[in-house]
């Protein structure tokens, strides 16, 4: 089994580099996906990732063709509040996974088109929802309604004040006490 090979582009480049993974016999969209990296000290924003696959492929330095899969992960990162390039005139399953990833996390896709007319729309939630749960800034309201699991080691109940004294364990997007209705 291959590995994939990474390339990591700037947003800019995003559209063209995937234009030509395609011409290059990366023929097979597998799945277009984000990730969360607005705590990013250096550089913070989200990083959008593509994978596409191919079943032969020329090496580049003897110049043979090499049968088997082969995928590429094109990568790019989006900074808060911009935009990326669809690719869905390149791969037209990006659609479903553009939509997603726009719901999720809350990425504008300038140029999407499905065949729908209808643009970027919900996808998988609810009608009504409000937010982006894929973020790390996103609130999970199930955890404030009811206690941690993992706030405490097996055993030790829910009751705080038989709890050893030592310091309280919160999860990423678990409110403080003061969160939610009273």
């Amino acid at each position: 089994m291959s590995t994939d090979e990474l390339h990591v582009v700037a947003v800019a480049e995003w559209h063209e580099a995937i234009s030509a993974a395609r011409a290059t016999g990366f023929t097979f969209f597998d799945w277009l996906s984000a990730v969360d990296r607005t705590y990013d000290a250096v550089v913070p924003g989200y990083d959008v990732v593509l994978r596409a696959l191919s079943l032969q492929r020329r090496d580049p330095v003897v110049g043979v063709e090499l049968a088997g899969l082969h995928g590429i992960r094109i990568t790019t990162r989006v900074p808060e509040g911009a935009s990326l390039a669809s690719v869905t005139d390149v791969y037209a399953g990006a659609a479903w996974h553009e939509r997603e990833t726009h719901e999720m996390f809350g990425l504008e896709f300038d140029g999407f088109d499905d065949g729908s007319g209808s643009g970027l729309r919900p996808l998988l939630l609810p009608d009504g929802f409000e937010g982006t749960p894929l973020r790390k800034s996103f609130v999970l309201a199930a955890r404030a309604s009811k206690q941690w699991p993992g706030g405490k080691e097996p055993g030790e109940g829910h009751d705080s004040a038989k709890s050893p004294s030592r310091r309280r364990v919160q999860a990423p997007g678990v409110p403080d006490a003061t969160w939610g209705p009273r």
